[in-house]
């Protein structure tokens, strides 16, 4: 009870930190409705999906870009959030000083992992909210969808803060931290359909895609936010939600283990 009450502690400390400053808000917290706005409101006046050429329902461009940037938001909360973050803490000595006190890391892990989630959900939440109210969004129809979007959502924000935590091994010190990890999480942005539709990229590049999370989480939004028929775009035709699943959980598991053997107090020389 203790170490819950640490951890409850630290997450309201983390909560305040994020939240005091302005650059990780932006770029972390409102960046995808942002980006969602700048997208919906440019092809606000296409309808995606191609009509009567594909066969496909019309749907509006905040409509066709809502899962991308929910996926893409995941993805900033975890990964960009925490490996940014957690680099800047042990270069500047803040974990080395909280690795001599009394803290139980248990609790230092459960605070991050609050703060990543309660900014997730609260992200997921207000993107949903701009989309229905200015952009014509239409919200799932069934109970399948919903449960779709919370266990994707769950699943790939725990994925992606494990891999946060490793990814903040990587900077040599805070001070290069935003350079190492925001071209990575940029570039699997393009590749894995968030700013681009995915059936768009040749086969290779697709499959390069595959290979990571977050083209899963954002085919696995499509599913929850698209017409079924547009499952036709995806590859093998199909919305593969058990596949999504699956490739997640390895990632958990992934994550997991690359955040045992690579997370250190201090920094590498020290």
């Amino acid at each position: 009870m203790n170490t819950l009450a640490l951890g409850a502690h630290r997450a309201g400390h983390e909560l305040r930190s994020y939240f005091r400053s302005p650059d990780q808000v932006f770029f972390t917290f409102l960046f995808p409705v942002f980006m969602l706005a700048l997208f919906a409101t440019v092809f606000g006046q296409t309808s995606m999906g191609g009509g009567v050429d594909t066969g496909l329902p019309d749907v509006p461009a905040g409509q066709y870009y809502l899962p991308g940037m929910i996926a893409a938001g995941i993805l900033l909360s975890g990964v960009q959030n925490l490996a940014v973050d957690i680099a800047m803490e042990r270069s500047d000595g803040t974990l080395k000083r909280l690795g001599g006190t009394p803290l139980p890391p248990v609790s230092f892990f459960l605070g991050k992992f609050a703060q990543v989630a309660v900014t997730g959900a609260l992200q997921v939440v207000l993107l949903i909210v701009v989309g229905v109210l200015a952009f014509q969004v239409e919200l799932p129809g069934t109970a399948e969808k919903w449960l779709t979007l919370v266990w994707v959502f769950v699943l790939g924000l725990a994925t992606s803060a494990l891999l946060g935590i490793a990814l903040s091994a990587v900077p040599r010190s805070g001070r290069s931290a935003t350079a190492v990890v925001i071209p990575i999480v940029l570039v699997l942005q393009f590749v894995s359909g968030v700013y681009l539709a995915f059936f768009l990229l040749p086969d290779w590049l697709q499959n390069i895609a595959a290979a990571f999370p977050l083209k899963w989480m954002a085919q696995g939004m499509r599913f929850v936010f698209l017409p079924d028929a547009y499952r036709g775009y995806e590859q093998g035709e199909a919305w593969s939600i058990g596949i999504v699943a699956i490739v997640l959980a390895v990632w958990l598991v992934v994550g997991l283990v690359l955040a045992r053997a690579t997370f250190r107090w201090t920094k590498r020389n020290a």
